[in-house]
Order: structure tokens, then sequence, then C-alpha cells
């Protein structure tokens, strides 16, 4: 059994308090922070929504897919910065996945990617109107790693409001 380098632990944590913190720089208005607590959620969804009607080879897996993946590839990500970050993003893509698995039978194919794209540039919209108000640019302009710090900055503040340490 390999023991755990308590140097690796805290270098990791420093690593996910460094870039929320950097991202939280960029979202101070209380507009913007309340724009960025709706719009990211859906940008989120959307892009599950899309990669959801990505056609999968016949034999070869199901709708949703590639979805999947995706959201494997994020949470390897999030679960390196920190477990429990990544044990609030696997709940939170398990919701996304069953409500489009739900809305791809109801909808279909065509009506979930509609749905989705319109849902990804008003959100988008969103976000850049928020970030207009707070004068900054958004933060992953900086750095595209961004992109995948918003989702967890919003799951880290309802941790913190649940007294779960991350």
């Amino acid at each position: 059994m390999n023991a755990v380098d308590p140097a690796a632990v805290v270098d990791r944590r420093r690593e996910v308090d460094r870039l929320l913190g950097n991202y939280s720089e960029d979202h101070r208005h209380p507009t913007n922070i309340t724009v960025h607590h709706v719009c990211v959620p859906l940008i989120v969804w959307s892009l599950v929504a899309v990669l959801w009607v990505v056609p999968v080879a016949p034999g070869v897996g199901r709708p949703g897919l590639w979805a999947a993946l995706a959201m494997v590839g994020a949470l390897g990500f999030y679960f390196r910065l920190s477990r429990p970050l990544g044990f609030a993003a696997f709940v939170m893509f398990g919701v996304m996945a069953l409500v489009t698995g739900w809305l791809y039978r109801l909808l279909g194919p065509a009506g979930l990617l509609w749905t989705a794209i319109v849902v990804f540039v008003g959100a988008w919209i969103g976000q850049f109107v928020g970030h207009r108000i707070e004068g900054k640019r958004p933060s992953f302009l900086t750095d595209l790693v961004y992109l995948l710090i918003g989702p967890i900055w919003i799951v880290a503040k309802l941790l913190r409001k649940l007294h779960i340490a991350y």
C-alpha cells in the first residue's frame, strides 16, 4: 500500500484554491455572480445535450455516449483538484444526464439539439452581459482551463453553504 505524500495533497489543495480564487477575482459584482449562477449550469447542460445527440456507430453505444465520455473527462479533472468537488460535480452531471435523457425521449434528437443551441447562445449572451456589468473580461480569455472552473466555482459555493469542506 502506497503512503499518501502530504506535500502532494497540499499542492493539490493550493491548485484548487488558486483556480477558484482567480475565478472569483473576475466575478465580484452581485449581478454578474447571479448571471453566472444561472448561465454556467445552462451552458454546461447545453454542451451535455449537444454531445448527447452526436451519432454513435450501431452496436458501439447508445445516445449520450459522447456526453458521458466528456463528463467522465471533466470529472477526472475535478477529482484531481478535490474529491468533494469531484463528487458534487458527479451528482451535478448525473442530474444533467437524467434531464437530458428525458428531454431526448420527449423532444427527439433534433428537438434536443435545437433546444441546446438556443440555451447555449442565450446563456453565453447572459455571461457576456454579466461581464460587461462587472467591467472585467471572462476568465477563460486568460486561460481556457477556466471554462472547467466555472461549474465547480458554483459547486464550491454550494458546498460552503452546506458547510462541506472541499
